[in-house]
């Protein structure tokens, strides 16, 4: 089940680059690019390095420290790569913006 949350200063965090957010019980980077919000994985699954210190160019973030690429609507890195990242959806509704987050089985039983 898939669950959404509010991100506060959305529109703030366009000027930051990429940001960590905590939501759900979670960390996960946020950034913004040609005015299009995007929400993923907080750790490079390459050598488990911290994606908000990478940066995006062409679609994609970077990782700062062995320069891995992943696509942002897809999560897949490049060609040769052989890993992904996990993007998680994001919607605009009334003024605010949201990141769905799947919820697990023991959230669901006791919320």
């Amino acid at each position: 089940m898939l669950h959404w949350y509010k991100i506060e200063q959305a529109e703030f965090l366009k000027k930051q680059g990429i940001s960590e957010y905590k939501v759900g019980g979670r960390v996960i980077c946020i950034t913004w690019l040609e005015d299009q919000f995007y929400a993923f994985s907080r750790k490079c699954p390459h050598a488990g390095a911290p994606l908000k210190n990478g940066w995006c160019e062409h679609g994609k973030v970077i990782c700062s420290f062995h320069r891995h690429a992943f696509d942002l609507t897809s999560g897949r890195g490049d060609p040769g790569q052989h890993n992904f990242i996990s993007i998680y959806p994001t919607k605009y509704e009334e003024n605010e913006y949201y990141v769905g987050l799947e919820t697990g089985f023991w959230q669901r039983l006791f919320s």
